[in-house]
């Protein structure tokens, strides 16, 4: 998928400036297993990049000048370096925001952008666009930038210019992750391991029909109620709180429930990690199981529409599996994951269709 939307961005290149890119670079989207919610509280988290995700082609340019062009909206946008805020929160944001958090730049820069995750999806296409905006720049200045470097510039770029209050699962996961292994990474020290998945499992990704928006600052209420926890609790984050803790503490109903999430989300998140390297899919799916119930009763971020989705493939799936929300809530993806070999059974008897993973 990669390869065909890197020629479709180098066509899209030449047709719109009259010559061909100097090179053109991919960044995928990202599918979380498990651990949602828990990276702003440097909690440990499973996701894997996905096939589909964001093509750059580029070429550099005389002065300090940016010429960006995002195909898929028909909207351009030009600016200097260094560039000021857009007037709204858009794609541009995401662009004029890498560039001036990377330090990549080194002059200006003729870009075409186009990419192929659904939109409103929850499979990080803003993670997607801010690392495929850093390898291009790194790319043209002829500098190095690691995959914590890009990882940390996108996380500052959602923070400062799109202003979301996200942890760095997404950008890490994107600019780090391998194909067909899930990336267990400590989203506090940012160490991470890659675990393959077995071949005979498959994961897939479909949509819920509910727009993802991260509405009505529901998201970054959910990152001040796990910050007023942690204070309350006495400790930096909630990774350094216990079940225990939580339960004896005398927090409000909310919090509480807000607190008692991220907790066991992260214990979930090493016992997937352990089921996984024992391929071990009906302890895996039972994991997958017990966090959407917790995203929904104790996070609330679900919405009635993907719990229809989750309870649908998960009828058909049984015990061999599981499927959940993805990503930040309030609608988006669904997640599942199962035996490869009952995935036509999965599109026979739901009549859906299915971003392959893996």
């Amino acid at each position: 998928m990669s390869a065909e939307l890197k020629d479709k961005a180098a066509r899209l290149f030449a047709e719109r400036f009259g010559t061909d890119p100097e090179g053109v670079v991919f960044a995928p989207g990202r599918v979380n297993l498990i651990g949602e919610h828990v990276d702003y509280n440097e909690g440990l988290v499973l996701p894997m990049p996905v096939r589909e995700g964001t093509a750059i082609a580029w070429a550099r340019s005389e002065g300090t000048e940016f010429e960006v062009v995002a195909a898929d909206f028909g909207e351009e946008d030009s600016f200097a370096v260094p560039p000021g805020k857009p007037d709204e929160v858009d794609w541009r944001s995401y662009v004029r925001g890498m560039v001036a958090e990377s330090g990549l730049a080194a002059g200006g820069m003729r870009m075409l952008v186009t990419g192929d995750l659904p939109r409103g999806s929850g499979l990080s296409s803003s993670a997607s666009l801010c690392v495929a905006v850093g390898c291009a720049l790194a790319e043209a200045s002829g500098r190095e930038a690691s995959p914590v470097e890009l990882a940390q510039a996108a996380q500052r770029t959602e923070h400062q210019w799109a202003e979301v209050a996200c942890g760095i699962m997404d950008q890490m996961a994107v600019a780090a992750g391998e194909p067909g292994h899930a990336m267990l990474l400590d989203c506090r020290d940012l160490g991470f391991s890659l675990h393959r998945l077995p071949e005979d499992w498959a994961v897939v990704v479909t949509e819920s029909g509910v727009t993802r928006g991260l509405i009505d600052g529901e998201y970054n209420a959910r990152r001040a109620q796990c910050e007023a926890a942690a204070r309350a609790l006495g400790v930096a984050s909630l990774r350094d709180a216990s079940m225990a803790d939580v339960e004896a503490s005398g927090l409000d109903d909310l919090t509480r429930r807000r607190a008692l999430h991220v907790v066991d989300e992260i214990a979930r998140t090493r016992a997937a990690a352990d089921a996984l390297g024992r391929s071990d899919l009906a302890a895996f799916g039972a994991i997958l199981r017990k966090g959407h119930a917790s995203l929904r009763d104790l996070f609330e971020v679900s919405v009635p529409a993907v719990d229809a989705v989750v309870e649908e493939l998960q009828s058909v799936i049984g015990a061999q599996g599981g499927a959940r929300m993805t990503g930040g809530g309030f609608g988006g993806a669904v997640v599942a994951v199962l035996a490869a070999e009952r995935l036509g059974e999965l599109e026979r008897q739901t009549g859906r269709s299915f971003l392959r993973v893996h």
